[in-house]
């Protein structure tokens, strides 16, 4: 399979536009196999550096995360006071916590505008965004999380560190 709507302005992005190869996650905040995927994402980007874009998007799985839309809004809202990233991370390193106490200690934590980010939240403003994300998922066959994609192209690999990495170098020898 592959993404069906390519990386584009309302993504959320590490790493520079011309870099050999993108990896694109489409993840849940309260799924444990995100969770477990994560700190090997890190490591990854750490690893290829320039030579990587990341690209993340909602894919929150309600019916079996309830806290998983209101986290993915969360990070929506961080995002619109420049602070995605760092609300993503923390996110997944207290996945274990989910949950609306969590999501405003993170934003105080993070020095975000608490009346803003409350606000948006409770308005829903982000429900739209989340739900494009989730929409662009289904159209590219994404029926679980974590699912990634390489260059467009849907990786069925093993989600280890050493699996992940070969399949990126792959990419960025057979393009060089």
């Amino acid at each position: 399979m592959s993404l069906t709507v390519p990386v584009g302005k309302d993504d959320h992005i590490q790493g520079p536009a011309a870099a050999p190869v993108t990896l694109l996650e489409y993840g849940d905040y309260e799924c444990p196999y995100c969770g477990a995927a994560y700190p090997v994402v890190k490591a990854i980007t750490r690893h290829f550096g320039s030579k990587l874009r990341f690209v993340f998007r909602n894919m929150p799985l309600t019916e079996m995360h309830p806290h998983a839309e209101l986290a993915a809004e969360a990070a929506e809202a961080a995002a619109a006071q420049g602070k995605f990233w760092e609300m993503h991370d923390a996110l997944y390193e207290h996945q274990s916590e989910l949950g609306p106490e969590l999501v405003r200690t993170l934003a105080q934590r993070l020095h975000l505008d608490l009346a803003r980010f409350e606000d948006d939240l409770k308005s829903r403003r982000f429900r739209d965004h989340v739900k494009r994300d989730f929409m662009s998922g289904v159209r590219s066959g994404v029926a679980g999380t974590p699912t990634f994609f390489i260059n467009a192209e849907r990786y069925d690999g093993a989600l280890d560190e050493k699996s992940l990495t070969a399949a990126l170098q792959r990419q960025i020898d057979h393009g060089a």
